[in-house]
């Protein structure tokens, strides 16, 4: 049977607009995830596992070409090249002016990290890359130690599963007609970092000690951890903003509502808001508030209306003939108005799974993103959790205080954090 090729170009999928005209030098729309291994990476051995990889992702060979009224992927040459890692996290790697793939891949001792730019994917597409490419890297290393039994990924889309654009599969034109709660929410404000650097706070603890805890309370691991987001940012709100709500953005994997192996974005944000003026503020007040938000906002209909939302851009007539210049002015706008309605975002991926086989190479995986304001990613391995904060600001009060939250429950963590020049 042929394999079929990647068209020369394709289009954008819906989530994925909003980025081009958004990115710049305080927030480059770049993501990292890590996988830390229990020997050093061998350059050579990690270019042979990205070639295989980039095979298995048509879409990472494209680069983004504007047009005259949409941006597009246009197939690419260019051959993705292993660095060893000496930039500081989630540089730029969309820009208009240079011809360039939308990901690169690094390494530094033990860790290799791939870095992501979010037109390209979402956070679980970009994990299966990484996945892939660790799978691949392990197997060459080791090849020895699978002479009788080769492991098997367990994601197994074909190229056509991956490339496909979900928002459009799934979209049904239904009008949203809910009235929508419009909410400006309260903003971290504080000195910010030069030269748009971030500082990353990693924490690291055992999964079971938290998850005895999170069982405790009788609800979920992210509603947990955003409680405690929750109540670290009110603590460092000023008396005369007390009655702004603290709102988090929550990214939704939709894959689990809907079925899609898709390499690509698809994903739903909720909001969650808490005013704290108004309510007790005490740990289980704050979770019983979270879990009914999270029930009412996380159903098929409202997430549904979120791809409907996205995809309408493309399935309206007077909108797709706007060049696109007019396109990005609003597109940017639009970005500002979502922009002041959270103060924070928490975005939990859940847990990396390997093929059993070669678990023992392999320490830890961990995530986190750029930002112009402060983000929390998490994720766990094996035995251990990671909340990884990254942050535009001077001041890391806020992640201290849910850390120590944490250690008041008497949950061990260990504090990982990137060194900043000008410190």
């Amino acid at each position: 049977m042929k394999r079929r090729k990647i068209s020369e170009w394709s289009k954008l999928d819906n989530a994925a607009k909003i980025f081009p005209p958004n990115s710049k030098k305080s927030d480059t729309k770049v993501f990292r995830f890590s996988c830390e291994l229990v020997e050093p990476v061998e350059k050579v051995i990690l270019q042979q596992a990205l070639d295989i990889t980039i095979e298995e992702f048509p879409l990472y060979k494209s680069v983004i070409k504007s047009g005259l009224f949409w941006y597009y992927f246009e197939k690419s040459d260019i051959k993705p090249v292993v660095t060893l890692e000496d930039i500081p996290p989630c540089s730029p790697l969309y820009d208009r002016n240079k011809k360039s793939l939308l990901f690169r891949v690094m390494y530094y001792k033990k860790r290799i990290s791939v870095e992501i730019y979010h037109a390209l994917s979402d956070g679980t597409g970009a994990l299966q890359f990484l996945r892939t490419l660790v799978f691949h890297y392990i197997t060459i290393k080791y090849k020895d130690k699978f002479v009788e039994k080769m492991p098997v990924m367990d994601y197994d889309a074909s190229r056509t599963q991956k490339l496909d654009d979900s928002f459009q599969k799934y979209y049904t034109n239904n009008k949203d007609n809910s009235k929508k709660k419009k909410v400006i929410a309260y903003k971290i404000r504080g000195q910010k970092l030069a030269e748009y650097r971030i500082k990353v706070i990693e924490g690291v603890m055992p999964i079971n000690n938290i998850m005895k805890k999170v069982k405790e309370h009788n609800t979920s691991l992210t509603i947990f951890l955003a409680s405690i987001l929750m109540r670290s940012i009110n603590e460092d709100i000023p008396i005369r903003h007390k009655k702004d709500p603290v709102v988090l953005s929550i990214p939704v994997n939709l894959r689990k509502y809907f079925n899609s192996e898709t390499a690509r974005n698809f994903f739903g944000v909720i909001n969650v808001d808490y005013t704290f003026s108004e309510y007790e503020g005490d740990l289980k007040d704050v979770i019983d508030h979270l879990q009914k938000c999270f029930k009412e906002r996380l159903t098929p209909e409202k997430l549904n209306n979120r791809i409907n939302g996205l995809a309408s851009l493309e399935h309206n007539y007077f909108l797709r003939v706007i060049p696109l210049k007019i396109k990005d002015i609003s597109l940017r706008i639009a970005n500002n108005i979502v922009d002041k309605r959270n103060t924070s975002t928490l975005s939990n991926v859940g847990r990396i799974e390997m093929p059993k086989e070669i678990n023992m190479f392999i320490e830890s995986f961990d995530i986190f993103v750029s930002t112009n304001k402060l983000q929390a990613c998490v994720c766990s391995y094996d035995d251990k959790l990671r909340v990884s904060f990254t942050s535009s600001f001077v001041s890391t009060d806020i992640q201290m205080r849910f850390f120590r939250t944490l250690t008041s429950m008497d949950i061990p963590v260990d504090i990982i954090t990137n060194k900043i020049d000008d410190e």
